[in-house]
């Protein structure tokens, strides 16, 4: 208890003392809120991009899309491709002569989609347009389409081709389009698209494309659009991708099983404006991989294992909008690691733990209009940018530590009903004299720990009330501060001293009620020295993690209210085995035990009871039944949620942080706020008791008043 007096004053101090903050440290609007373009007007983020123009401009509904990037180069691209492409009419009347019957045809197209179709059927040769999705062909053979001379688009993808021969595209010199995608294709042999010289869209996704053949792109001179998305490769040859396709412009390399990447594959990719990696392996990138690629609009490397960029990665992509490098385990940022990309719009660092975040890291993108983060805290770190996501985490937002109203009132309410509640079961237990002294001892010792609960969330309360509309500013500070680390701790001790305290109780009372004879009561001796063992454990399981901050990392300063309840990936692994230890083996343990021990009591009493006087004892009995339902339901309203939640977040199952911050504020404090009434003033021993004092003490007011009358009557 000592340590507690010493622990506490200066958590109370910290989160009275007031916030200074100097003028010339305010941003151009309080944090939380952006600026209605170039007026003077802030308002708050939640009505940016809200459907309603809240700005006399109408600036707050400006730039709610994030389309830089790809959106804006694949638009620029069909803008242009629709210039110059005539528009099929699909009612026009068929030109062709020879087409198969079960085919659809209009002017110079043919459609035999999903006509079980086993090879390429036979059209006339003025055919435009060849669609053959979703049928059974198997192969391609050599000079399968020579005879189409003027086919522009070709559709093959749904089908199950395997092989196709070295010269299947033969005569194909005037093709646009060539859709292989969803099929069984493996490998693509050397010069396969060699008479494709016209071509610009080449879709091979989701096949299983394990390697690329040298000069397997050999003759795509005019190729636009490469999409091998889902395939199997496991590396990029070393040599240019782009030596044989000097016009690609769009290449998407998603979901294959890259390694490594060096500086050689896009050295000739001067056209290359959008560059997906995204869901690879990748763990190395060679540094100036992207050095010529300055017409780069949108890099995406997000999803892979790089768990370091080297510092001049992104020199030379002057034009890039959209960087994606979310959700890579890389363990640092460097401050200038963006400094060569002035025109960046978009920029997603989703997934990431940035220890060294800092201002100078944003600083000069001048340009940049959306930013994305795993916390919203780092938001602080980028105050110029137009709209940063998330805007809170569940429990805490831009301004509030406790996001929702609900939440920053009740976590009054239920700090003074458990506070007020235990202290006055220790008065109470304190002035009226106990049977069974030692069991008293223990209920004034679980009324101490289910204190601290209250205690907690006072001070919740009040750094709430202290970060009132600017939270984001001090909320990296706050979670890594020592306050923080100190308030986990205090309700790590609370709760795991009560659940210990309310099994050691529980065990006690099963032993004699359900062994009356063999049981031995605990003297005052041992019973001190089991309570001083448990707020010792109590003390030993909730410090360790300050102990070996090395293994534990920030254990406590995960979130906002400074309480271990989730996981994620971020969190190291002793600290996540840790809470497993506690929430999933200790406590669960004893939430079992004091079920079963509950059950075996009330057993007990029914058997003992229908063997006496079952007349007699019926309604007592439905009263134990009331009383231990009561203790064991809310018991389980406690630690069922909590023990689902740390489940679920070891699944690695996403938690939202709302479900957190009501388990912390409401579920998490049940028993604390109830054990003062669930174990002394509903019971009736000590409702007896209590009877019996106030009737001593209305007696002894009747002796005293009596006395003071006699000498007025004598006198009379």
């Amino acid at each position: 208890m000592k340590l507690l007096l010493l622990v506490l004053p200066p958590l109370f101090w910290a989160a009275t003392k007031p916030l200074v903050t100097h003028a010339r440290d305010r941003p151009p609007c309080p944090l939380g809120q952006f600026p209605c373009g170039n007026l003077s007007v802030c308002l708050p983020q939640a009505l940016h991009c809200n459907g309603v123009e809240d700005c006399d401009n109408g600036a707050d509904e400006e730039n709610c899309v994030d389309n830089s990037g790809w959106l804006w180069v694949l638009g620029d691209k069909l803008a242009t491709h629709s210039s110059s492409t005539v528009v099929e009419d699909e009612a026009a009347p068929c030109s062709l002569e020879l087409f198969p019957a079960r085919c659809r045809c209009w002017g110079q197209a043919v459609d035999c989609t999903a006509q079980d179709l086993s090879a390429v059927p036979w059209v006339s040769p003025n055919v435009t347009r060849l669609d053959l999705k979703t049928n059974k062909i198997r192969s391609l053979l050599d000079s399968q389409f020579a005879r189409y001379r003027r086919l522009r688009k070709l559709f093959l993808q749904n089908n199950k081709i395997r092989m196709i021969s070295p010269k299947a595209f033969a005569g194909l010199s005037q093709l646009k389009m060539l859709f292989l995608s969803h099929n069984k294709i493996s490998q693509l042999k050397p010069r396969i698209f060699k008479d494709l010289q016209h071509l610009e869209w080449l879709m091979l996704d989701n096949n299983r494309i394990a390697r690329i053949a040298p000069a397997a792109f050999a003759g795509l001179r005019s190729l636009y659009f490469l999409y091998m998305l889902n395939n199997s490769l496991a590396k990029i040859p070393n040599t240019s991708l782009c030596a044989e396709m000097p016009k690609l412009s769009w290449l998407d390399l998603e979901g294959n099983r890259i390694r490594a990447v060096h500086g050689a594959v896009f050295q000739e990719c001067r056209e290359l404006t959008v560059l997906v990696l995204r869901r690879n392996r990748i763990r190395w990138i060679q540094g100036g991989t992207f050095s010529r690629l300055n017409r780069l609009v949108e890099l995406d490397l997000s999803c892979n294992r790089l768990d370091e960029l080297p510092a001049s990665l992104f020199n030379g992509l002057a034009d890039l909008q959209q960087l994606n490098i979310s959700y890579n385990p890389l363990k640092e940022i460097f401050p200038g690691q963006f400094e060569s990309l002035p025109q960046l719009q978009s920029l997603s660092l989703e997934g990431l733990e940035i220890p060294n975040i800092h201002n100078l890291t944003f600083h000069r993108l001048a340009n940049l209009s959306h930013i994305y983060f795993k916390k919203f805290q780092y938001c602080s770190s980028a105050p110029h940018v137009r709209s940063c996501k998330p805007n809170t985490d569940g429990i805490s937002s831009f301004e509030h530590l406790l996001a929702n109203i609900i939440l920053r009132v009740f976590v009054w309410v239920i700090a003074c009903v458990t506070c007020l509640g235990n202290l006055l079961v220790i008065c109470m237990r304190s002035l009226v004299a106990a049977e069974n002294s030692q069991h008293a001892m223990a209920i004034k010792s679980l009324c101490c720990a289910d204190g601290l609960m209250g205690i907690y969330l006072f001070v919740i309360g009040a750094f709430d009330l202290k970060y009132s509309g600017e939270y984001n500013k001090h909320a990296q500070g706050w979670m890594g501060s020592l306050q923080c680390q100190l308030l986990g701790s205090l309700a790590m001790l609370s709760s795991e001293v009560s659940v210990l305290l309310l099994t050691y109780m529980t065990l006690e009372k099963y032993f004699s009620i359900v062994f009356p004879f063999s049981h031995h009561r605990a003297g005052r001796r041992q019973t001190v020295s089991v309570l001083a063992a448990i707020w010792l454990l109590g003390f030993s399981l909730s410090l360790v993690p300050l102990w070996c901050k090395e293994s534990f990392g920030n254990y406590y300063g995960r979130n906002g209210v400074c309480f271990p309840l989730q996981s994620d990936l971020g969190e190291r692994p002793s600290a996540r085995g840790y809470s497993t230890t506690i929430y999933l083996g200790l406590n669960l343990a004893a939430f079992i035990t004091i079920v079963f021990a509950y059950t075996g009591m009330f057993y007990s009493i029914r058997v003992t009871a229908s063997r006496t006087a079952p007349r007699s004892v019926c309604s007592r009995e439905v009263a134990i039944a009331k009383r231990f339902f009561f203790i064991v339901i809310t018991d389980a309203l406690c630690w069922i949620p909590i023990f689902l939640l740390k489940l679920l977040s070891l699944l690695q199952v996403e938690i939202p942080g709302t479900v957190t911050s009501w388990v912390v504020i409401f579920i998490l404090p049940i028993n604390s706020a109830l054990n003062p009434i669930l174990y002394t003033i509903t019971t009736a021993p000590f409702q007896e008791q209590l009877k019996g004092c106030l009737r001593a003490r209305q007696s002894e007011q009747s002796q005293r008043s009596s006395v003071l009358a006699v000498p007025h009557t004598s006198t009379a």
